[in-house]
Order: C-alpha cells, then sequence, then structure tokens
C-alpha cells in the first residue's frame, strides 16, 4: 500500500495560466508535490497535451466546482484526447475578488472581464453589486486580471488575491461567490498510474453498446451489488452521433481493491469499453496544514 502523504517528485508541471489562476493556488499549496519548473498554458487542453507531449511530467487542472458542476474541457480531453491518469486530487476552497486598477471605483465599471466559470459562481453578487454589467470572457481567472490591468478603460475582473498582487490591482470587494462553501476539485494528472493508498477513489468512463432502457441501471448494479460507494454520475456526449452518451464515474476505492476490481470486470464484460482515468488519492483543505 502506497503512502498518500508521499511526495509526488517531476521536473515540470503544467497548470492552467498565466500565473495568478486558482489552478496555480492549487498547485503551489499541493501536499507532497516536488519539482523544478512550472509552466502555464492558455487553456486546459493545451495543459494536458504538454502532459501527452512530454513537454511536461504532471498537470494541475480543475475538474469540478461545487456551485457550477463539471469542469467539460477537462472531462472531454481526458476521456477523448488523452492517454492520461489522474493521480491525486485536491479539494480548495475558492474566493473570488473583484479587482480593478488602482483610481477605478467600483461606480464606474461597466465591463466585468472573467472566466465563465468564475462569473457563473459570482452571477448574484454581480447582479447586485454591478446591475446590467457586460461580463467579457476569459481563457483563465488571471488572464482576466492581466487584461484588466493592460486596459485603460475601467473595466474589472473576477480573480485570486495572488493574480491582484501579481497584476498590480486593486480588490474592489471580496467574498464575491455566491456561496461560502464554493469549492472546487482539481486533479493532478501524470502518465503513471497511482499505487493504493488506503484513502483512494478511482474514476472511469463507461461507453455503451446503445441507448437503450437499463443500460445505466446495469452498469449501477454492479457498484451496489459490491457496496461500492459512488460519489459522482455524470452523463456526457461521446462527440460521434447526437444523442449517444458515455456515462463518468467516480467510485470510492481503488481499482486494485478486490472489490472495486470485481466490478471492473463485470462491467468490461457489459460494455464495448470502460476507460481508466485513474485511481488515486484525495486531499482536503485540512491536509495542507499537515504538510507532506
Amino acid at each position: 500500500m502506497g503512502d498518500v502523504s508521499a511526495p509526488l517528485s517531476c521536473r515540470r508541471v503544467a497548470y492552467l495560466g498565466p500565473p495568478g489562476t486558482f489552478t496555480e493556488e492549487a498547485l503551489l499549496s499541493w501536499p507532497g508535490l516536488e519539482y523544478e519548473a512550472i509552466l502555464p498554458f492558455p487553456t486546459v487542453e493545451e495543459v494536458l497535451f504538454a502532459v501527452r507531449d512530454n513537454v511536461a511530467d504532471k498537470a494541475v487542472v480543475p475538474i469540478e466546482n461545487s456551485l457550477e458542476g463539471s469542469v467539460n474541457a477537462t472531462l472531454d480531453c481526458l476521456a477523448f484526447e488523452v492517454e492520461l491518469f489522474i493521480q491525486a486530487e485536491k479539494v480548495r476552497q475558492v474566493r473570488h475578488c473583484l479587482l480593478a486598477r488602482p483610481g477605478v471605483g467600483l461606480e464606474e465599471v461597466r465591463r466585468v472581464v472573467s472566466h465563465p466559470q468564475a462569473a457563473a459562481q459570482c452571477r448574484r453578487h454581480l447582479l447586485e453589486l454591478l446591475p446590467g454589467v457586460e461580463v467579457e470572457a476569459a481563457n483563465s481567472t488571471s488572464e482576466a486580471a492581466r487584461r484588466v490591468a493592460e486596459s485603460e478603460h475601467p473595466l474589472a475582473a473576477l480573480g485570486s488575491g495572488l493574480a491582484a498582487e501579481l497584476y498590480g490591482l486593486e480588490v474592489l470587494r471580496e467574498g464575491m461567490e455566491d456561496h461560502a462553501e464554493n469549492r472546487t476539485r482539481f486533479v493532478l494528472v501524470g502518465r503513471e498510474k497511482m499505487p493504493p493508498t488506503g484513502k483512494d477513489k478511482t474514476s472511469m468512463v463507461c461507453f455503451i453498446h446503445q441507448d437503450r432502457p437499463g443500460m445505466l441501471l446495469q452498469i449501477l448494479q454492479e457498484f451496489a451489488y459490491r457496496y461500492i460507494n459512488l460519489t459522482k454520475i455524470e452523463s456526457r456526449p461521446t462527440k460521434k452521433i447526437l444523442g449517444e452518451y458515455c456515462f463518468f464515474i467516480d467510485c470510492e476505492g481503488h481499482e486494485e481493491d478486490e472489490v472495486v476490481a470485481s466490478a471492473l470486470k463485470c462491467l468490461r464484460c457489459k460494455l464495448p469499453r470502460v476507460k481508466m482515468l485513474g485511481s488515486y488519492p484525495v486531499y482536503r483543505e485540512e491536509d495542507e496544514d499537515a504538510g507532506p
């Protein structure tokens, strides 16, 4: 059995950039992660392609938010574009700030630049604070901050406190998220599978022959019979035919655990394909205080 806090060493870690994103904050505070360099990329796909193409050894990307659900770009890239594995998961509280250039007052702001997920997580507060404001999309919260810093117009951005420091912006409002318990799951992705630690989660994609009554039930029965707890189930288009879907499933346990291995064996007999996205340890915010 592996150690949940064992160091994860590599030379280069790619992440969703530019510098100042919540993803970078998650990377910098990841328990046990040791590296020589971190490499920002502008999109989730480019982050994961960097690992696929050996430009980076590992990657950190967001995969799910407690308010807005899954990060579809991450799910789709892992399922359809790359053959990589989730090696660890980190759940982190996300606090959004409203940022502007020094001297720009709240009453002057007519446009907010934001990653769509961040804007959605702050929808109610934006409506109350800046009714009728235009929201301009950016690839990341730190790209939004950089645009605001470089613009001569009275713009604002939704971003992190780190982004404010990096781009010389002032915080107009803290805690812009609509719910105080706003949390995001980040995953560490690499080319190798991880050994069991005893504190693991397994992620997979189940592809079906065709959409017919009872197919989802047949999948779920394999977990229910073995008392395996599912932590997530979600359907996504297969990108091939309209109306054709696959199922993303997360369950407790490692794919080498006896009961999980048994469930996977039976699923592979029923389904044309089960793609493993990884079996990996899960870190919570309290693990940061414990250190590696």
